[in-house]
């Protein structure tokens, strides 16, 4: 029977990860068109493979970036300074992207849900006050929670503090980094099957028709992540390496985004883009590092939809919104978006933070929040996809760069 079986699926096993998720996708598709019921029974697959991810992401996060910290060469070169230049400016140029988009297609809500609830943050002061709290957190509470921010300062000062260690601590160090990669490894391997359950169970519970009203609303959203993923982002490339930037953003994109769009957690998502990062053949002190850090500060995806759904909202209750309003909410959804956490539906409670600069009520605001949940179905994956693909994408571009001076 096994041999049978062994028979039957080795073709299977030949085909990349990435041919095996998109049959995962066709066959959760047409599972539902077959027995919704029964897709809906395989959503098992889909929570263990998003659950596993989750947790197998805050220690390897945590155990990479000490390692890499730790057996760091003084005088060998690294390029985080660079990535974090283009991880802030490519949140700046994306919400200024959505913030262009909403004047050329207004659009209205529908603001007449009941029953809206939720507690966002008030001010900026209020994230940036949250932010500094949750670094100086507790490790082990960090690594729990999946507190990224504490987790990767932990792993900097640990990482610093071994630097000085004796080779066989390091070494150790490093046996114990490669052997957490092995397991994540593993987990990845179990994506066709995750993200089989995951399409299936979404489509199942949700189907379309709850985006048929805002379809607008997810057309401009959707819209301007995709200007951004195959324009702004290849231009700011452009300008890094000084030459054609697609055949890179289409491996990122190819890597990265596809698993992004069905786990929605650029957390979750950190160990495939580590693993991409290693195929590219980055250096890895600057990966290990970047791209864990990518997943909690880089959110042009989260600007986009801070800003778009703001401004819907003023149009909808018809408040007129100037220029230089518009550009101030460019820097505040871009603010708004280094403080969303990298798990799913993270950027929607950050929008009346965004909206107060119209002064319009919390109440109000929620209302927007809830149908930002109505959307996300679709928003919220390819907000994820685009700034995890972005994190790979800016840390290469970044390492190229680098490469390219000392050349």
């Amino acid at each position: 029977m096994f041999s049978a079986l062994s028979t039957v699926f080795r073709p299977l096993m030949r085909l990349g990860l990435v041919a095996q998720i998109a049959l995962g996708i066709v066959a959760g598709v047409l599972l539902v068109i077959i027995s919704p019921d029964a897709a809906r029974s395989v959503a098992l697959l889909g929570q263990l493979f998003v659950k596993a991810l989750k947790a197998v992401a805050p220690v390897l996060v945590f155990v990479l970036v000490a390692a890499a910290i730790a057996g760091h060469k003084q005088g060998q070169p690294t390029h985080i300074r660079g990535v974090l230049l283009l991880y802030v400016v490519g949140t700046l140029a994306a919400a200024m992207v959505a913030v262009i988009a909403s004047f050329l297609i207004p659009t209205e809500l529908s603001l007449d849900l009941s029953g809206v609830s939720g507690n966002p943050p008030s001010n900026i002061g209020e994230i940036l006050n949250n932010l500094v709290l949750s670094a100086v957190n507790n490790p082990v509470k960090a690594l729990l929670e999946a507190n990224f921010i504490a987790i990767l300062v932990w792993a900097v000062g640990l990482g610093f503090m071994l630097r000085n260690a004796s080779d066989t601590t390091r070494q150790g160090l490093d046996d114990l980094s490669d052997a957490v990669s092995g397991i994540v490894r593993g987990v990845i391997r179990l994506a066709p099957l995750g993200i089989f359950g995951l399409v299936a169970n979404t489509l199942a519970e949700s189907g379309i028709g709850a985006l048929l009203g805002y379809g607008q609303l997810l057309g401009v959203i959707v819209g301007c992540m995709l200007f951004v993923a195959l324009v702004t982002n290849p231009l700011i490339v452009f300008w890094q390496i000084r030459r054609n930037p697609y055949p890179l953003v289409f491996e990122c994109l190819r890597g990265s985004a596809i698993t992004a769009f069905f786990t929605r957690s650029s957390a979750a998502n950190i160990p495939v883009n580590l693993a991409l990062s290693e195929r590219l053949n980055l250096d890895s002190d600057t990966y290990a590092i970047s791209i864990p850090l990518g997943a909690t500060v880089n959110m042009a995806g989260a600007a986009i939809t801070i800003s778009v759904i703001s401004l819907a909202t003023a149009h909808t209750l018809g408040i007129p919104v100037d220029f230089g309003t518009a550009l101030l909410l460019c820097v505040v959804s871009a603010l708004a978006a280094c403080g969303v956490s990298g798990v799913a539906g993270g950027s929607l409670l950050l929008i009346p933070l965004a909206t107060s600069l119209f002064g319009i009520p919390t109440e109000v605001a929620m209302q927007a929040v809830a149908i930002g949940f109505v959307i996300s179905v679709v928003q919220d994956s390819a907000e994820t996809a685009l700034n995890s693909s972005t994190d790979v994408l800016f840390t290469a571009a970044a390492c190229h760069r680098g490469d390219a001076k000392q050349a």
